[in-house]
């Protein structure tokens, strides 16, 4: 897989991940370890994006 390739997964990712926490803030029976689960999951792939983008250039 090309860099590039990995990092739009990694997008596709990251915004289907978006979604979820966005329904998940948005349900009343939410709950807090999933909810900061998401985030965290989040951010690990964001920080997978920078890194792959900064070793691209």
């Amino acid at each position: 897989m090309t860099i590039q390739a990995h990092l739009e997964s990694l997008e596709k990712k990251h915004g289907a991940l978006e979604e979820k926490l966005h329904a998940a803030l948005s349900s009343p029976s939410a709950d807090d370890s999933e909810i900061l689960e998401i985030k965290r999951l989040k951010l690990r792939i964001k920080d997978e994006m920078e890194r792959l983008r900064r070793t691209r250039h």
